[in-house]
């Protein structure tokens, strides 16, 4: 529609006005690569914008440099008269560090500029991760093209490549990465291609750094049916959002014809593509107080915004929130003013975008943290080791294996073969991190050192071939002990004759131990005695071994008086009743066990020599117990604000919890459980975390409580625990565990799942009256429409972003999966959910910091539906 970015970037001739330079800006989070510039002449400013460039050198591992025809460089801004091309395999990457979870606009730069003298215009693809993002074609876009996108990270590594698809080098000029506010350029899934970015002027310059604060570029337009005018009056931005720049907003366009609609259409890739567009208002024109400005907006014959009238000298930004689609791919919007108008339409800027997706998730972060650490240790310079592991197939790495299920799941490495490579040193404790790993081998490398015990403990291996290397000393005992069950192990003879080898002691020491030995013998049979003649009568009722800390044991009498003979009771369960207490002038919960409960005695026993052992601050604390007879009681404190289940469902006097207090009672429940997995010795199981279980103190701080059915791990090679009788609550159960009977710590992670999804909706656990009754199906129902309002809280008024929600949201489908191994830890989903409250601390911060600023960026289009997006 109108001018092309291409032509803005590249030629000086359009360029910026030098007088701007002086407006010093802030460049924070800014990544502007000249791409071939040597590492001696980096960085430096280039002097129409002022931007600093510094060199790719250090972002890739592969490429030559040139630079375009020296004829052509006066024509071109500095940054794009050099170039990287890749003569050496398909696809070569860059690998840049970003802020995780950030909006960037991405503008990748190619100016061929016959730096080879074949006058032969390249064309290859260039993706985004593993997703193809577009096909480069010099021959089509003349001296030069430009490729821009809004994208949101998903991790803190951006991988951008350049794939060869024929005979022709591909090649690249300029990289370039700017932040933008999270709130700005919203979509309901997918990232957003630049189609165009204009304003309606009839100059020949150009706009960006510094006047475009976020480093957009402006072309000027202006159809001829149109008429500009303009302004030397400030414009009011009173949202500082979209940060349009003044020399945009201050030019506008009208009809020539002022009875005359404003017609501009566009035209997308495909019909089935959809599309966002942006317009710019802000009414410029000194009118006589009678005069009226109002129009309808139409997008495709029908009126989607009726009627509009742009305010005077402020600037709003109209948007559909929902994405258009249109016929054949040819978008129509028109600008039509209404009967009472007595003047016509106007319009300062526009922004069109199509919606691109990138379906195929990244390989697994941890196995691609552990791939590059393996190739930095050992200096491994493979060309095909760039870009994801694993995904697209074609460009898996050498001497991988990966199983790839389907494009939302995140694809594992199971094989890795390293042999011949050259190797030497130590086996890096780096491959221990490829938890899926079911085949690695090392063979004919110069390994030195031991073989690392930590292999015995990467239970999916199934092969291990070491053999060939100048590795020493012991097998350990571990290893041959997987050997025996099944793990197929290939090593050098004479470390096979090791097996059986025993180091040799000094007579002394060997006396000296044998002596020990003996002594500590001695000292357990007395002791053995000792606590046999001391050893309490069991009594006739309930089987039951002694509990220890006496000093937390309380008489049946005591537990009657704190309770005032269980005049309060706080809850009923199958335990039995929780009556409020006080002890020494504080308050306690009191848990007595129901005579009648058959399983009551074991669980009070394993809920008691559990909390009386584990210690931390996000698990309830027990202060005593009552083992008395047949009477039983657990002492606890006292947790004010009841349990989370009572406050989603509105139970508690109607409060609500709003998102940040949401996310942090998640924190830490999730902190709690990951202290039981991996803080405890022997490590443990909850097995029945719940949302009732989940206990909230004065201040909300949240307490994991009810470990009545929890279970130790023995230490060793076992993955799991087979269990007779399945134990936990419906709907939060683990399917795996339910089916197989095996318990492992990702059952306590699929129940945290299932709190994480009543957090995030306020949905009860099984419903009903719902067509999808159980919480996992009826999310699953919602996610397929992309609709994140639907899904959340609808007590929480919309007080929420989409950016942290939509992470909450995926990490609890995570947590969900089928499969237990592809289920993430607990310290994962801590981790995460730390995160989500980064994302929304951080915009509120922003938020904050312009106390003009509203929550809304403008109006919307409502093409299809007014509803907020999803990203």
């Amino acid at each position: 529609m109108g001018a092309t970015l291409n032509g803005l970037l590249f030629y000086v001739c359009a360029a910026f006005s030098i007088i701007h330079l002086a407006h010093s800006q802030n460049q924070q989070g800014f990544i502007s690569l000249d791409c071939g510039l040597p590492s001696n002449e980096s960085p430096y400013n280039e002097p129409f914008t002022n931007l600093t460039y510094i060199s790719d050198a250090s972002f890739l591992h592969s490429g030559k440099t040139g630079t375009i025809h020296k004829d052509l460089k006066t024509h071109f801004m500095k940054p794009y008269t050099g170039l990287r091309y890749f003569p050496d395999g398909i696809r070569n990457c860059y690998n840049l560090s970003v802020m995780q979870d950030t909006k960037y606009l991405i503008r990748t730069v190619f100016v061929y500029g016959n730096y080879d003298g074949l006058n032969a215009s390249p064309r290859f693809d260039l993706y985004l991760g593993p997703n193809i993002w577009t096909t480069i074609d010099a021959k089509l876009s003349g001296p030069g093209m430009a490729q821009e996108i809004i994208h949101i990270t998903r991790s803190n590594i951006l991988e951008i490549c350049l794939v060869k698809t024929g005979t022709s080098t591909p090649l690249i000029s300029a990289l370039e990465l700017r932040p933008l506010p999270y709130d700005t350029y919203i979509t309901r899934t997918g990232s957003l291609k630049y189609v165009d970015r204009i304003y309606f002027s009839n100059s020949d310059q150009g706009v960006r750094y510094p006047e475009d604060v976020y480093d957009r570029a402006w072309s000027p337009f202006l159809p001829v049916e149109w008429t500009q005018i303009n302004t030397t009056l400030n414009v009011v931005d009173p949202h500082k959002d979209y940060n349009p720049p003044q020399d945009v907003i201050k030019t506008a366009a009208t009809p020539a014809i002022a009875s005359e609609p404003m017609t501009f259409s566009w035209t997308l890739d495909t019909s089935d593509d959809e599309t966002y567009a942006y317009l710019y208002m802000a009414d410029i024109q000194k009118v006589r107080n009678n005069d009226t400005r109002e129009f309808d907006i139409i997008a495709n014959g029908k009126v989607e915004f009726d009627p509009y009238s742009p305010m005077k000298f402020e600037v709003e930004v109209l948007f559909n929130r929902v994405p258009l689609k249109c016929e054949g791919g040819l978008c129509r919007v028109q600008l039509s003013r209404t009967r009472k108008s007595t003047l016509p339409p106007l319009m300062n800027a526009l922004e069109i975008f199509q919606v691109i997706e990138f379906p195929q998730s990244e390989t697994n972060q941890d196995d691609v943290i552990a791939m590059k650490n393996i190739r930095d240790t050992y200096g491994l310079n493979k060309i095909s080791w760039q870009g994801d592991p694993c995904v697209p197939k074609q460009f898996l790495w050498s001497g991988l294996r990966c199983n790839v299920i389907d494009v939302s799941t995140p694809p594992r490495i199971i094989a890795l073969d390293l042999s011949s490579s050259g190797l030497s040193g130590d086996i890096p404790l780096f491959i221990q991190n490829l938890t899926q790993l079911q085949e690695l081998d090392l063979s004919r490398n110069n390994l030195t050192g031991e073989v690392p015990e930590f292999l015995a403990k990467m239970k999916s291996l199934m092969l291990i071939n070491l053999s060939g290397n100048k590795l020493r000393g012991r097998i350990p005992q571990a290893l041959l002990d997987r050997e025996k069950e099944g793990l197929k192990l290939t090593l050098d003879g004479y470390l096979r004759t090791c097996k059986s080898c025993k180091k040799k002691f000094p007579v002394v020491a060997v006396v000296g131990a044998s002596l020990s030995s003996v002594a500590i013998i001695i000292t357990v049979v007395v002791l053995i005695f000792i606590f046999k003649r001391k050893k309490p009568s069991i009594s006739k009722g309930i089987k039951r071994s002694s509990l220890e800390l006496k000093n937390r044991r309380f008489t049946y009498s005591e537990v009657k008086d704190m309770t005032n003979n269980f005049q309060v009771v706080l809850g009923k369960g199958g335990f039995g009743v929780v009556c409020h207490g006080f002890l020494n002038n504080q308050q306690v919960a009191v848990k007595v066990l129901s005579q009648s409960s058959t399983q009551g005695y074991k669980e009070f026993k394993t809920e008691v020599e559990l909390l009386l052992r584990v210690h931390h601050i996000n698990l309830v604390n027990l202060i005593g117990y009552c083992d008395e007879g047949n009477d039983l009681a657990l002492i606890y404190e006292f947790m004010e604000n009841g349990n989370l289940k009572e406050y989603l469902s509105g139970e508690r006097d109607g409060s609500v919890l709003n998102w940040p207090s949401r996310l942090k009672i998640a924190i830490e429940s999730a902190l709690g459980i990951e202290y039981l997995h991996i803080g405890c010795k022997p490590p443990m199981v909850h097995r029945d975390v719940k949302s009732t279980n989940i206990l909230l103190g004065q201040h909300f701080e949240a307490k994991l409580a009810d470990f009545g059915l929890s279970r130790s791990f023995l230490v060793g090679s076992k993955t799991h625990v087979s269990t007779t009788n399945v134990a936990g609550t419906i709907g939060y159960l683990d399917p795996e565990y339910y089916q197989k009977h095996w318990l492992t710590e990702k059952s306590d992670v699929y129940s945290f799942g299932i709190v994480l999804l009543e957090i995030i909706t306020g949905q009860p656990v099984i419903d009903q009256s719902r067509e999808n009754s159980y919480i996992v199906e009826w999310a699953k129902s919602m996610l397929a429409n992309g609709d994140i309002e639907s899904i959340m809280d609808p007590k929480l008024q919309r007080e929420y972003d989409t950016g942290s929600s939509w992470k909450a949201l995926e990490l609890a489908m995570a947590c969900i999966n089928p499969s237990s191994a592809e289920r993430p830890n607990m310290t994962r989903v801590a981790h995460e959910l730390n995160e989500c409250l980064e994302v929304y601390e951080n915009l509120t911060k922003r938020r904050s910091q312009d106390a003009n600023s509203s929550k809304s960026t403008g109006h919307s289009i409502s093409f299809v539906s007014d509803t907020p997006s999803a990203r």
